[in-house]
């Protein structure tokens, strides 16, 4: 079965592929993303939410090819301000920062402020169209921001987001590990009961 992941970020891919490895299904997931289907330009995420920008690239990527379209948006919340970067995340530091910008920019902004002041999430909204109808789902994950990167696994936002419970960052954590308890894993927990129930997977 083919399902098209609308997005050009090979980590997402990357991560969602192992994701969907660990489960037991009748027949195997073939995942396509937009690296494979170069005619697709870049779609922009013009929403006020993640579920909306979701909506967005699934809506965009299903009325071009048919094929059942599975796409999300996702991010960090953090408490102390507001909720930013929120659906900005990818953009905190400017069009062309990397993850290290990005982080940097935020412990500037998290400067002196004390450890429980510092709670945060990840959040992940993640939108499956087909022929038939549109789910929509949502998945956390919830912990504190560090005040200095640890970890070289993962990407994004990952080694700066401590999991208490854990007593790691995310990116410390492998795989394997972070497959069991990422809002992307949370979601698409959900994702893959929609599949086994409307496809018989």
């Amino acid at each position: 079965m083919k399902i098209i992941f609308a997005t050009n970020n090979i980590h997402k891919a990357k991560e969602l592929r192992s994701l969907l490895a660990n489960y037991n299904m009748n027949q195997e997931i073939h995942l396509l993303t937009l690296n494979d289907l170069p005619d697709i330009k870049e779609i922009k995420e013009t929403g006020s939410t993640f579920t909306e920008n979701a909506m967005i690239k699934a809506e965009k990527v299903y009325s071009l090819t048919k094929l059942p379209t599975l796409a999300d948006d996702s991010g960090l919340e953090v408490e102390y301000l507001n909720n930013r970067p929120g659906i900005y995340s990818k953009r905190y530091a400017g069009k062309n920062a990397d993850d290290n910008d990005r982080i940097n920019k935020l412990l500037k902004e998290l400067n002196n402020v004390p450890p429980y002041k510092r709670k945060a999430r990840f959040v992940c909204s993640m939108v499956l169209i087909d022929k038939k109808t549109t789910f929509k789902l949502m998945g956390f994950c919830n912990g504190y921001i560090t005040e200095k990167s640890k970890g070289t696994n993962g990407f994004g936002y990952d080694p700066v987001f401590f999991l208490p419970d854990l007593n790691k960052t995310m990116a410390q954590l492998g795989p394997k590990q972070k497959n069991t308890i990422s809002h992307r894993a949370n979601a698409l927990k959900q994702i893959k009961e929609i599949l086994v129930q409307s496809y018989k997977l």
